[in-house]
């Protein structure tokens, strides 16, 4: 299979799956609720009945917001100016490349959005991969049975980040940094080798991705129950395959790049009030919608790639999960006559 092929293929299972689609949007509002309603009464409590409240209600106050994050913790801190529009995705992407450090809640929150993620993903990636209508009962149990793997594949993807993110990190844009840029005058040359080290670390990073997301698709696909087998079948995939997968993992971000785009053109600024800041609201969830979409893209592209890749189209190990009979059929299979109040 060819990757164009792949990514057409991924597109085609997951809008074949629209179901799935609108329960990850809806697991990832209901996720981030309990954050967005702390901030609320936050800041409800701290404007009262006052003269701010009515300017903040018509357009952004500066002065009162400094005043609110002075007086916050750490969960009130992080309502910043840039979590507005296209800005959010900018300081989000400043500090994932700089490993800067979130407040507490913020990673318990990520933390337990990772979990849901991790739940989900078998089921996904069995969805994806028989290329057919499930039941609910089939999916949540491939959900329930492929995240036991999973949680033992989690020790080695926490490893690997740990690895690239506590130790290849500072020792990158701390130490060799530092040491790169000691005789160098022109903030051109440094800026030159710092963006050399981002790709440098992008693509180290990119490499631990794919590998683990390989990793996830043969343990679904092949049934693999030993995770360290499915981490070694999935390297030998990859190595095997790089220009493959490389090139699929391009066009993908190319979607994304595409979407991030169309975000900063349609997002509205800071000065938004009014029916333009509920029409900011509605595009907000359209950006949040389609990167959803790319993330499943992803996963489905990936399963294609590897299914045809090993002509294992229309293959998958595991059989199709069958509904377990209620005890009162067993009773009857079993020989074992229910009592009046029990057939009533």
């Amino acid at each position: 299979m060819r990757t164009v092929e792949a990514l057409r293929d991924g597109i085609a299972r997951v809008n074949r799956a629209p179901i799935i689609l609108a329960c990850v949007f809806l697991v990832t509002v209901f996720a981030s609720l309990p954050f967005g309603i702390a901030i609320r009464d936050a800041v409800k409590s701290h404007l009262g009945n006052s003269i701010a409240a009515e300017q903040v209600a018509q357009g952004v106050n500066v002065q009162w917001w400094n005043e609110f994050l002075e007086g916050r913790g750490t969960l009130g801190k992080t309502f910043q100016p840039s979590i507005i529009g296209f800005a959010a995705v900018l300081d989000n992407i400043s500090a994932f490349a700089d490993a800067d450090a979130r407040p507490a809640p913020l990673l318990w929150i990520g933390a337990a959005y990772l979990l849901l993620w991790l739940f989900l993903a078998g089921g996904i990636l069995d969805r994806y991969a028989r290329s057919r209508p499930t039941r609910s009962y089939e999916f949540f149990t491939a959900c329930g049975v492929y995240f036991v793997r999973f949680l033992r594949l989690a020790p080695f993807m926490a490893f690997a980040y740990y690895v690239l993110f506590a130790i290849l990190h500072p020792m990158l844009f701390d130490e060799a940094y530092g040491t790169l840029i000691r005789d160098v005058t022109a903030e051109q040359t440094a800026f030159l080798m710092r963006l050399a080290l981002y790709a440098f670390f992008g693509a180290l990073l990119l490499a631990v991705n794919v590998i683990f997301d390989y990793a996830k698709v043969r343990a679904v696909v092949e049934d693999r129950r030993s995770m360290i087998g499915a981490i070694v079948a999935a390297m030998r995939f990859v190595r095997r395959n790089a220009a493959a997968v490389a090139r699929l993992y391009l066009l993908t971000g190319l979607l994304f790049v595409a979407l991030l785009g169309l975000y900063a053109i349609a997002a509205p600024g800071a000065s938004s009030s009014g029916a333009r800041a509920w029409m900011g609201v509605i595009i907000g969830q359209f950006y949040l919608l389609g990167r959803l979409w790319i993330r499943l893209v992803f996963c489905a592209s990936e399963t294609a790639l590897f299914q045809g890749r090993l002509a294992h189209t229309g293959y998958i190990a595991g059989t199709p999960f069958a509904r377990p009979d209620p005890p009162i059929v067993e009773q009857f299979a079993g020989g074992v006559q229910p009592t009046r109040e029990a057939v009533e």
